[in-house]
């Protein structure tokens, strides 16, 4: 690609907002981010109060790559106030297959790297080294361990730390109707993307064109059963400001058994937040014709059109979650709950390709809530 080429960036997540900025220290000129809504966008998969850092994946290239990241986030100045080192305790039944797995091969790698960790054999164990951890954990035959090097960073803090950083760079951003992307236009004989489509009328033309759209991503190509949408439910309990100080030493839990976890209090706004990390729910678009009924999708309504709103068997399951380590504010109303939407690969690997209907279209998706 010639540096004075255009690139247009569909989506102005974190996996926008870090490609456009890498492309740019490449020394591309003319970058175009569009998205509905100037980021942190409010409904994107990359924005709320909190996202997990760590480097604990059964994959070793994962794990490799996840190490250099935590590095940065943990060192770096620029994330001062955005990133807050917090233990990750990842704990499941002794007898359950696939999660001993996954938690084996993680201790593994940090074994094998001489990196520290802390076994967590029981329960009573886990709630020696987690005293704010008051609830009965998980029974009967709890393993797991704990790993000191971990974090979580403010997401929406991030993304506007990425936003800045892309601006003083002289990347140009579209929103509104006009960043609203509803299609593609192609060229007939080469297939080659000539201009996104946008909600204005208003075609934003190009030479080069990536699709960071996450769990919108189906809607806008066709991904040959490489990605589904699912939706993940989340709640947020609110705080007393004598709570937030007593667990603000509370890790990062995760169960493995029932895909619960939660995050440390966020001070800024006195909410304990937790979720699912599971198979998730699927959506289809009312109204939107024969072709596109059984794409999963989420909405397109802004979040503050939207009801509050979660399943009610994810509601119970978060609700379990919180009993189980922390059962004197389980009872509690949330706040809020909501849906976080992933866009999921059979793997749970990343999509970071060409799409192979278009030559000049790079796929930059499929988080997989990973």
């Amino acid at each position: 690609m010639a540096l004075n080429e255009r690139i247009v960036i569909v989506g102005a997540g974190v996996f926008g907002l870090s490609t456009a900025l890498e492309l740019s220290k490449l020394g591309y000129k003319d970058i175009v981010v569009l998205d509905r809504h100037v980021p942190p966008v409010p409904d994107g998969s990359s924005v709320d109060i909190s996202r997990i850092i760590r480097f604990d994946y059964s994959d070793p290239t994962y794990f490799k790559i996840a190490k250099e990241a935590y590095e940065s986030w943990s060192s770096e100045p620029q994330y001062k106030g955005i990133f807050y080192s917090t233990p990750y305790a990842a704990v499941v039944s002794e007898n359950n297959t696939y999660g001993r797995k996954w938690v084996d091969k993680c201790v593994s790698h940090l074994t094998d790297l001489g990196l520290a960790h802390t076994k967590l054999p029981n329960a009573k164990t886990a709630k020696e080294i987690f005293p704010t951890l008051t609830g009965d954990l998980l029974q009967p035959d709890l393993v797991g361990y704990s790993n000191a090097a971990a974090g979580w960073a403010d997401a929406a803090k991030g993304v506007a730390l990425f936003r800045n950083l892309c601006i003083e760079r002289g990347i140009s951003f579209i929103s509104g109707a006009q960043g609203t992307v509803t299609g593609l236009e192609k060229d007939a004989s080469s297939g080659r993307i000539t201009a996104v489509k946008t909600k204005s009328g208003h075609n934003v033309t190009g030479q080069h064109f990536i699709l960071a759209t996450g769990a919108w991503t189906s809607s806008l190509v066709p991904m040959y059963n490489s990605a589904l949408t699912t939706g993940q439910v989340l709640a947020f309990t609110k705080l007393t400001p004598e709570e937030v100080k007593r667990l603000k030493d509370l890790p990062i839990y995760i169960n493995f058994d029932s895909g619960w976890f939660c995050f440390p209090p966020h001070e800024d706004t006195a909410y304990l937040k937790c979720a699912i990390h599971g198979w998730g729910y699927t959506r289809t678009e009312p109204n939107v014709g024969e072709a596109s009924k059984s794409l999963s999708t989420p909405p397109t309504a802004p979040r503050s059109a939207r009801p509050n709103f979660a399943p009610e068997d994810g509601i119970k399951r978060l609700r379990d979650g919180l009993r189980e380590i922390l059962p004197d504010i389980a009872a509690r109303p949330f706040d809020r709950t909501a849906v976080c939407w992933y866009t999921d690969t059979p793997t749970g690997d990343f999509i970071f390709d060409f799409h192979p209907d278009h030559s000049n279209l790079f796929l930059a998706t499929g988080g997989s809530g990973q």
